[in-house]
C-alpha cells in the first residue's frame, strides 16, 4: 500500500530544467505545469497551474550558481505545494549548495549548510533526495528522511567500458587527503591502485601542491572528487602528477562540475585529457566551451529514486 500520495507529480525550478525533463521522460511522465520566476525588482515568484492535491510531488532543483536565487525558488515551490495540500513533498536536490559550510573552521563562522537545512524543513519538505554531499554528515542537520546518492557507480560503468579490463598501467588519484576514502571507494570498484596528491592550501580558492603519495610513474590517472569549483586543486594536482609523479595521462571526473571564474579556461590549458562531469549542475551560460569536458547523464539513477520512495521500497541499493 502506498503511505503518502496518490500519482507522481514533478515539478522543476530553473536551475536545471533539462535534467528535470530527462528524469521524467525516464518515469513516463511530463513535467508539471507551473512557472516559476522574477519580479522586476528580484523578487522570486511561482505559480501552479494544476492540482497536486493528495499527490507525491518532488521538485528537482539544484542549488547552483545563482544559488541564492536557486535556493529561494526551491523554498517558495515547497510552500507553495505545501499549501496546496500535496500529499508528500520531496525536495530532490542534485547538487546541494552551500555543503563546504558545514562546520566552524574559525571563531564567529556561520554553519551556513545547518540553515540551508532548517529553511528546506521549515518551508515544508518531507524528505530530501541528493547525490554526493560534500559532507555527508549534512544528512544529519535534518530531522527528516534525506537519502544521498553517490555518483560513483555511473562513473564505474563509464571508466570500465572506457579502458575494459586491461588496466594494470591505470590509477585512481584522490586529489586531496579528505577525499581519500571516497576515491579508495572508487579504486577498488575498478580493481585500480589508489595515489593522493599532498597539498596545502594557503587561502579559500588556491592551492599549493606539495608531493604525490604512491606510484604513478608511467601510468595513466584517473582523478576523482567529488565536486570542481574554481580548477585550481584540480589542474594543480594534474601538472604535478606529470611532472612531479611522471604519469603519461591526466583523466578527471566528480560529481558535481560547478566551474566558477577561471574553472574552464584553467582545465582546457591544463594536462588534463578530459573532464568527465554528471549533470548535476549545467553548463553556465556565458562559460565558454571546452572540449575537454564532457557530462553524464544522472537522470536514470534519479528517476529510479524517485519510483523507489513512490512505490516505499528501499533506495539503499542505489548508494550502497
Amino acid at each position: 500500500m502506498i503511505a503518502h500520495g496518490k500519482d507522481i507529480k514533478i515539478f522543476s525550478g530553473n536551475a536545471n530544467k533539462p535534467l528535470a525533463e530527462a528524469i521524467c521522460r525516464r518515469l513516463g511522465t511530463s513535467l508539471g505545469n507551473a512557472e516559476v520566476g522574477a519580479f522586476s525588482d528580484g523578487e522570486s515568484y511561482t505559480s501552479i497551474y494544476e492540482t497536486v492535491r493528495g499527490s507525491d510531488v518532488f521538485v528537482v532543483q539544484s542549488t547552483c550558481y545563482p544559488v541564492n536565487d536557486h535556493l529561494m525558488e526551491l523554498l517558495i515551490m515547497i510552500d507553495a505545494l505545501k499549501r496546496a495540500s500535496a500529499g508528500r513533498i520531496t525536495a530532490v536536490i542534485p547538487y546541494f549548495g552551500y555543503a563546504r559550510q558545514d562546520r566552524k573552521a574559525k571563531p564567529r563562522d556561520p554553519i551556513s549548510a545547518k540553515l540551508v537545512a532548517n529553511l528546506i524543513m521549515r518551508a515544508g519538505a518531507d524528505r530530501v533526495l541528493t547525490m554526493d554531499l560534500h559532507a555527508s554528515q549534512i544528512q544529519g542537520f535534518f530531522d527528516i528522511p534525506v537519502d544521498n546518492l553517490l555518483g560513483n557507480p555511473i562513473f564505474v560503468d563509464y571508466y570500465g567500458e572506457k579502458f575494459g579490463v586491461d588496466h594494470d598501467d591505470l590509477v585512481v588519484v584522490s586529489p586531496d587527503v579528505g577525499s581519500v576514502s571516497r576515491a579508495r571507494a572508487f579504486a577498488q570498484k575498478l580493481g585500480m591502485g589508489l595515489a593522493i596528491v599532498d597539498k596545502r592550501r594557503p587561502k579559500a580558492n588556491s592551492c599549493e601542491v606539495m608531493n604525490i603519495i604512491g606510484d604513478v610513474e608511467g601510468k595513466r590517472v584517473i582523478l576523482f572528487d567529488d565536486m570542481v569549483d574554481t580548477g585550481g586543486s584540480l589542474c594543480n594536482a594534474a601538472q604535478a602528477l606529470v611532472e612531479l609523479g611522471g604519469a603519461t595521462e591526466v583523466y578527471a571526473c566528480a560529481s558535481h562540475g560547478v566551474l566558477s571564474g577561471p574553472a574552464v579556461e584553467r582545465i582546457e590549458k591544463s594536462a588534463i585529457k578530459e573532464a568527465m562531469f554528471l549533470d548535476t549542475v549545467p553548463h553556465r551560460e556565458g562559460n565558454p566551451q571546452s572540449e575537454k569536458i564532457k557530462y553524464l547523464s544522472v537522470a536514470g539513477m534519479f528517476a529510479e529514486a524517485i519510483d523507489r520512495i513512490y512505490q516505499e521500497v528501499s533506495v539503499s541499493k542505489l548508494f550502497i
